[in-house]
């Protein structure tokens, strides 16, 4: 984990005080208060519709709080700040897609700047290989996308969140559909920024295990309620049994963990992890 000895007297990357969303006359959640530091790993859980991918927009600006105030880097969250990085889920991209994996990269730099000259582009095209080679993609810079593997394309989504060397680093379950070996890869690269680069990390997740060893806090959201604090205080049999209103039992597999129950409105129960443990972990559900 990240010490963050040196960061606690930093301003936050990210900022939130009493914050509150809101559709209609549903509450996602209310009075969230968080910071989180440079370079801070947070994981961010919890059941299907919790407002795990809300908080990101929120983040990003896309999305206003009915209550509250956010900040990013200090200043008011708006929509195309900068300093921020984006890193979606895996999506297989078509084989017949017209750009090359640099282009890709490329697509996290301003468009405009296109035309700003021989020195603009030069610039431009060691910001791109730079992020690629962070990555390890360099090898396959020139080839189409859509003939990469979902690996490959995933480590240049996180090329992409990273060419404009942001402060903040936000990840919308970037581990899904990916396998094993290429979920440790993409957590590994992300955790390396934010080791090197002093990143604030904020990684939406459903399966905690690939990044548990990696985890400085965890933020849980459930049915309008949360809780903040290392994997060791939230992730409990006691804490997620209050969240969730009924039983609910963590189980360690092999250096695992399984949550078992939450069979509630708000969640499916965990049965499928204990038949497959070694693929799961919190990720009895789905985001």
């Amino acid at each position: 984990m990240n010490g963050g000895v040196n960061n606690a007297a930093m301003t936050p990357a990210v900022s939130l005080r009493g914050a509150s969303v809101r559709f209609g006359a549903r509450q996602l959640w209310d009075g969230l208060d968080l910071d989180v530091r440079p370079g801070e790993f947070l994981a961010v859980l919890g059941p299907n519709g919790s407002g795990k991918t809300t908080l990101l927009r929120v983040l990003l600006g896309l999305q206003p709080l009915v209550a509250g105030e956010v900040l990013v880097g200090g200043a008011p969250a708006r929509r195309g700040g900068g300093g921020i990085g984006y890193v979606p889920q895996q999506k297989a991209l078509p084989e017949d897609l017209p750009l090359r994996a640099a282009d890709l990269v490329g697509l996290g730099l301003d468009g405009h700047r296109w035309g700003l000259g021989l020195g603009g582009r030069r610039a431009r095209r060691e910001r791109v290989a730079a992020a690629l080679e962070s990555v390890g993609a360099t090898r396959y810079a020139n080839e189409p996308v859509g003939r990469l593997s979902g690996g490959e394309q995933q480590r240049l989504r996180v090329a992409q969140a990273l060419v404009g060397d942001p402060s903040v680093l936000l990840c919308d379950e970037p581990l899904l559909s990916l396998d094993l070996a290429n979920q440790r890869v993409v957590s590994a690269l992300i955790d390396a920024r934010r080791r090197t680069a002093d990143t604030a990390v904020v990684f939406v997740t459903h399966e905690i295990n690939p990044v548990l060893p990696l985890v400085d806090r965890i933020l849980y959201l459930v049915g309008g309620r949360f809780r903040i604090g290392t994997p060791d205080e939230v992730m409990t049999s006691a804490t997620l049994s209050e969240l969730y209103g009924t039983d609910v039992e963590v189980l360690r597999v092999r250096n695992r963990l399984v949550v078992v129950g939450a069979e509630d409105q708000h969640a499916h129960h965990a049965e499928a992890q204990l038949a497959e443990p070694t693929i799961g972990g919190e990720a009895a559900w789905t985001a």
